[in-house]
């Protein structure tokens, strides 16, 4: 049985947003990781017609839409992102750090499913750092 030291885990920086930092592993129907955002750091708004997503914020606050919601999440929430739900989130007020675990496993890249929404550029307006 694995067992991952996160500290010990493999830092990369995603494509979609190089500021932030992701440690990522895969088994066999999903992929987790940590992420960790700096203040205004994350992709635009975007959604994974293929996979489920659950993210549980571990520090700090992030700045969340999520389909018709838009509110600001703190540790210990628990958000829960469906298939084709438009979704974004940039910390607020210092880095924020989450768990996230999507399924399917793909290719175990946290990115794979990534797709730009329509009206990316409309939901950075709602970001109060902006």
């Amino acid at each position: 049985m694995p067992i991952y030291h996160i500290a010990a885990m493999k830092k990369e920086n995603p494509d979609v947003n190089p500021a932030m930092i992701i440690q990522s592993v895969a088994g066999e129907f999903m992929k987790a990781g940590i992420v960790t955002k700096p203040e205004g750091e994350g992709p635009p708004l975007h959604n994974h017609p293929n996979e489920e997503q659950f993210t549980l914020v571990l520090e700090g606050k992030l700045h969340f839409i999520l389909g018709d919601e838009d509110r600001i999440v703190e540790r210990g929430d628990l958000i829960h992102i469906p298939r084709f739900t438009d979704h974004r989130s940039r910390s607020v007020g210092g880095p924020a750090t989450f768990f996230t675990v999507k399924s399917p496993a793909g290719d175990g890249d946290l990115q794979q499913d990534y797709h730009k929404a329509d009206g990316a550029e409309k939901a950075e307006k709602k970001y109060p750092g902006k």
